[in-house]
């Protein structure tokens, strides 16, 4: 009988308790354990093979003597002591997938928004101002670059198809193909933003990404074209998007990530009317948690089907 320590941390707002609940719905034969403080985690952690949190802290990991998977409650890893499970043999799993639907809804939002200015209506609504304006154009027949062809990137991606729209994916490995129209590689960017209506960032941040939209990038996009960033505020040159922003070089952005994150007060981002931001909330969700569970449990099945830990879901390490 495989047991399960749900460590109490929350996501988006959302109890750990709804993911142990969910664990046990789908694993019924599963001792799945929710600790309600640090020192009961450390405790029940010594006879874990798996524990699952969005971090893994080190006094938890320290007394992990019998831990053989750590299925990491988030998409991001890299917060976590990778070198540590390595050492130990610790197979990791992430939450890739999870967000899909939510940030590729929030990013079809954007874009109506910004083709049918819908910001201006609501404006106009707020002054209480019954006067007509005309919308940019029509979402269908534009161009939308994609960079990132993962789970929020492919998803963003199949639902611009409903809307006649062109899609061009910009991935570290274009020879993976995809579900856009045509697939570059990182180095391509500049081309693929020469022809951008729309450029759509939902690729992780590492070294090869950060600064990736600079100002050169930024430049080889048409002055009608909007940014949309749910992917990190780092893969952005923050100061070359304010000074195109200025320029009027850009149509406008939608921001859910910034670089700083929180963004200050006295931020020159929030001084644009054609700037749009929420505050890195594109990956709520409430179906989080039942989402994640049903990965774990997809997992757990395979290890007590040929107790093997290696291929399984969404493993990231080794």
């Amino acid at each position: 009988m495989t047991t399960i320590l749900v460590l109490d941390q929350s996501a988006h707002g959302l109890p750990a308790d709804e993911y142990a609940d969910a664990l046990r719905e789908r694993l019924p034969d599963a001792t799945v354990r929710l600790p309600e403080t640090t020192d009961e985690a450390v405790e029940l952690a010594a006879d874990a093979p798996i524990i699952t949190g969005s971090s893994l802290p080190d006094e938890v990991l320290d007394a992990a003597d019998e831990l053989r998977l750590f299925a990491c409650a988030a998409a991001g890893y890299d917060h976590l002591p990778l070198d540590e499970l390595e050492a130990r043999g610790v197979t990791v799993t992430n939450a890739s997938g999870v967000h899909g639907p939510n940030i590729a809804e929030h990013v079809v939002g954007w874009l109506l928004m910004f083709a049918r200015r819908l910001d201006e209506g609501i404006r106009r609504q707020r002054r209480r101002e019954w006067r007509s304006f005309q919308a940019f154009g029509e979402l269908q027949g534009s161009t939308v670059a994609v960079v990132g062809l993962g789970a929020i990137g492919q998803a963003v991606a199949e639902r611009l198809d409903a809307f006649g729209v062109t899609t061009v994916g910009v991935r570290h490995t274009p020879e993976k193909g995809g579900p856009t129209d045509e697939v570059v590689g990182f180095d391509e960017i500049e081309s693929a933003a020469t022809d951008a209506d729309y450029l759509v960032l939902a690729c992780p941040l590492t070294e090869t990404t950060r600064g990736l939209v600079d100002r050169d990038a930024l430049n080889a996009l048409p002055s009608h074209a909007v940014l949309v960033n749910v992917a990190r505020g780092g893969v952005v040159d923050t100061d070359a998007l304010v000074a195109a922003l200025r320029r009027n070089d850009l149509r406008g952005a939608g921001l859910d990530v910034t670089d700083p994150e929180p963004l200050p007060t006295d931020h020159p981002l929030w001084e644009f009317e054609n700037v749009l931001i929420t505050p890195h909330v594109a990956g709520y969700t409430p179906h989080y948690w039942t989402r994640l569970a049903d990965i774990l449990a997809e997992n757990v099945e395979r290890i007590e089907a040929d107790g093997s830990y290696e291929g399984l879901k969404n493993q990231v390490l080794p």
